[in-house]
């Protein structure tokens, strides 16, 4: 683990704490966010989720490739209504459950149109920031630190190798039974940290006061562990949990 500075920025008093965990993709942003957010009883926000949810939003009305005007005054007029439950793992779009449809390859896709445009991405920023309840929040994401919640007290960025996350991807999809080259993985991982590094918008980086964690070399039991003592760094009182 290394930091990037040695101090943290504190948030203002009367707002609950946040717990940020950025990083690359297939990292296990959302195997820790969850685990902290158990221990800790604290809400989770999985900011994917929500991109995914607008984008299925936005498919349904077929505006997906219908250019960033028509699709910021969708939002304006027709805002999609996002919720999600206490630990983020069901998502509802208009009052309807889409947890299982947001995983959908066709929205995938069609989040990877949408979620990089400016629109999109203003519209979801209040709505992530609304997730910020006592007792406090584990949020996981890309853009976590550096724009949703860059008062967070603990900024995690969660990495490893493009090599590493694409064992990890493989198996997670061999255990579905589902074919995958381990050099087509690293390609596609690799092309995605380019992008999610050099887009204009939010882009993907470790913000100053973050604790770059990187789990090439640990397990998840290694990686939890890590990731515990971190919080118990910033917040002493956790620590007999």
């Amino acid at each position: 683990m290394s930091r990037s500075t040695d101090s943290r920025a504190g948030r203002p008093p009367t707002q609950a704490p946040v717990v940020a965990i950025d990083g690359p993709a297939a990292a296990g942003k959302g195997v820790i966010a969850r685990y902290l957010a158990k221990r800790l009883g604290w809400r989770r926000l999985d900011s994917g989720a929500l991109y995914r949810a607008v984008s299925l939003s936005l498919l349904r009305a077929g505006l997906v490739h219908a250019g960033e005007a028509r699709i910021a005054a969708h939002l304006a007029d027709s805002p999609p209504e996002l919720e999600a439950a206490r630990d983020g793992e069901v998502i509802y779009l208009n009052g309807e459950d889409v947890s299982s449809a947001i995983r959908e390859e066709e929205t995938g896709v069609a989040a990877s149109v949408v979620a990089p445009l400016p629109a999109v991405r203003n519209f979801l920023l209040k709505r992530q920031r609304a997730f910020r309840r006592e007792p406090g929040l584990v949020a996981e994401g890309r853009d976590m630190a550096s724009v949703v919640f860059p008062d967070a007290e603990l900024r995690i960025y969660l990495t490893a190798t493009p090599e590493e996350r694409a064992r990890r991807r493989h198996n997670q999809l061999k255990q579905k039974g589902i074919n995958a080259n381990m050099r087509d993985l690293i390609r596609d991982l690799t092309d995605r940290d380019h992008r999610d590094s050099a887009r204009t918008l939010a882009p993907l980086k470790v913000v100053p006061h973050a604790v770059v964690l990187d789990t090439t070399k640990l397990d998840i039991r290694q990686t939890r562990k890590a990731a515990w003592r971190l919080v118990t760094e910033v917040w002493p009182e956790k620590a007999v949990r």
